[in-house]
């Protein structure tokens, strides 16, 4: 998770300082994965721009407070998670059709797929709809002349051997 943009990282705060304004700095950035300096100038820039208050809720405990503008802020930073969300979405699984077709005019009718997580899911059910079967390369079958969508990151790339 450390490699998110600031604005996860600030929907993710957001959402975790909603659900319990007593939350400590330190549970923030285990959950996060990075530092609790991370956290705290994330917490400082939130403050700034008015999205969020700090109230001293004992001598060591802060309670989190977020303003009106900040439950604003929350709601624009999710609509834009999931704008980008479903337009990855769309653009691998728009990328992966025009790589079947690709295997498919190459007299192909099955795929090993390469790589895992969420892309590596859009993968698999392109394939599911586009009728391409999907072999497992650890399944102990030949997978010699197989194509393989290859996924690297967010990009997913074919190779056929020739």
């Amino acid at each position: 998770m450390a490699t998110e943009p600031l604005s996860d990282r600030e929907l993710i705060l957001l959402e975790e300082i909603e659900l319990d304004p007593d939350v400590t700095q330190a549970s923030l950035a285990a959950q996060l994965g990075v530092a609790v300096g991370t956290v705290n100038w994330h917490i400082k820039r939130l403050i700034s721009k008015g999205y969020l208050k700090v109230k001293r809720a004992q001598r060591r405990k802060l309670r989190y407070i977020i303003t009106p503008e900040g439950l604003a802020f929350r709601a624009h930073l999710a609509v834009n998670y999931i704008e980008t969300s479903m337009r990855l979405y769309r653009n691998t699984r728009h990328r992966v059709r025009e790589l079947l077709t690709q295997a498919k005019q190459a007299g192909y009718n099955q795929v090993i797929i390469a790589g895992d997580g969420d892309i590596g899911d859009i993968c698999r059910l392109s394939c599911l709809e586009q009728g391409m079967r999907v072999v497992e390369a650890d399944s102990g079958a030949i997978v010699k002349n197989i194509p393989v969508l290859q996924v690297q990151g967010t990009k997913v790339h074919l190779h056929i051997e020739s």
